[in-house]
């Protein structure tokens, strides 16, 4: 029934107005129709109704500003433009018209734009929060963050309950903490031969417009010794959708590699998928290069990806695999994951290579891993628990595994 009343209101209306050059009839009866046509999917026949409409009642405001939305939600951004700005010439106190006016700026990628109207719009309504809110928008847009969070928090200090204002302000610090230190600790238990093993990192990482620098300190309890490690990862931008991966790491401890580096290349593909190539090098007795590369896939809040590492040796190579699944909520700092592989993989060292890196590399594991991570309200602080398992073969028992049980702990906290 519902659509038949708007299949009659649309022969009606062009029966009525259709064939006129100038308008004659009741102007908000024919407004009225004229809306009912545009939120029902027959937009192209309320334009026209509108403009048969203003060739009378040129000033009929509310016409020519609902006609500049209905231009703005068809893109046709200038002409959207062109009634709002004709409005306002006529009438610059009507806030509802400034509002569409720098939405409609937004929406085609002008912010410069959208900035001067809200600064002129904010002469005349000064203080109003929606106006606050879309000046805001245009700093951001124009790459002015800080200025955007001190329009922000103008708009919060008048009005404190502002939802909309509340989570642009978490979103604008979280942009703007650009450093981030962590804490991660993990523990192993094995089910037997070793003692558990203890693993601690400390990070201080940092954004920059050409990427991201992380300072890392590793310190592991095992075999009853204790080692620490130095390391600094890169990820520069190349271009858009191309970055890389670049690794350094020193120590003095049998626990750690003498040297360890690393590079790859990432690559944004069509369809939301993401691949690299790179390689590892663990420089103990003998340095071993490791051969690595990955493919990545997000799919809404999904993201799935499999790395695999080819380690050539003198018995041929050794390869081992892992798949990865995450499930996102709000942010990429809030997601359960869960990782299963076969294969040793180089990414925790559990054993001292000392000269048996060929026999070691190819030990036969398989291992399955979930964790969960979330952040504060705020996303100042981001928290996760991992838990996993790992059957491993010995290295100096071939044919015999163990098992080995892990839980680790990590905090993460952004600043300015």
């Amino acid at each position: 029934m519902k659509k038949l009343y708007y299949i009659v209101i649309f022969l009606i209306s062009f029966g009525a107005f259709s064939q006129q050059n100038v308008f004659k009839g009741d102007p908000d009866r024919a407004f009225e129709v004229a809306r009912e046509l545009a939120f029902n999917n027959a937009r192209k026949q309320a334009q026209d109704t509108l403009l048969l409409i203003l060739t009378k009642y040129p000033d009929y405001h509310d016409i020519r500003d609902f006609l500049g939305s209905t231009y703005s939600w068809d893109g046709k951004y200038k002409k959207a433009k062109e009634a709002f700005e004709y409005v306002l010439k006529k009438d610059s106190n009507r806030l509802g018209t400034w509002e569409a006016a720098i939405k409609n700026e937004l929406y085609s990628e002008s912010p410069f734009s959208a900035l001067k109207m809200a600064n002129e719009a904010l002469t005349h309504f000064p203080n109003n929060p929606e106006l606050l809110y879309l000046k805001a928008s245009a700093q951001e847009d124009t790459n002015e963050q800080n200025e955007a969070l001190q329009t922000i928090e103008a708009l919060l200090k008048a009005h404190p309950n502002h939802e909309k204002a509340q989570s642009f302000k978490t979103s604008l610090m979280d942009k703007l903490s650009l450093n981030t230190i962590g804490l991660r600790s993990s523990v192993e238990i094995y089910s037997e031969v070793f003692d558990p093993m203890q693993y601690y990192l400390f990070n201080y990482s940092r954004q920059t417009k050409y990427g991201s620098i992380h300072g890392k300190v590793n310190f592991n309890r095992r075999f009853a010794s204790n080692g620490v490690q130095f390391e600094v990862d890169l990820y520069p931008k190349i271009t858009k959708g191309l970055y890389a991966y670049l690794n350094v790491g020193v120590s003095g401890s049998s626990l750690f590699p003498d040297i360890r580096y690393g590079f790859e290349l990432y690559k944004s593909l069509p369809k939301s998928f993401e691949a690299s190539l790179g390689l590892r090098a663990l420089k103990y007795a003998e340095t071993t290069t490791i051969y690595t590369g990955s493919v990545g896939w997000y799919t809404g809040n999904d993201y799935w990806s499999f790395r695999t590492y080819i380690t050539p040796g003198d018995s041929g190579a050794s390869m081992s695999g892992t798949l990865n699944y995450r499930k996102y909520r709000s942010n990429s700092d809030n997601y359960f994951s869960v990782d299963a592989g076969m294969g040793f993989s180089p990414e925790i060292y559990r054993f001292e290579f000392e000269g048996n890196e060929n026999d070691i590399i190819n030990l036969k594991s398989q291992k399955l891993n979930l964790g969960y991570f979330f952040t504060s309200k705020n996303n100042k602080n981001a928290w996760g628990i991992r838990s996993g398992i790992v059957h491993q073969e010995m290295s100096f028992n071939p044919g015999s595994y163990l098992w080995i049980f892990d839980v680790g702990l990590s905090w993460n906290m952004k600043f300015r």
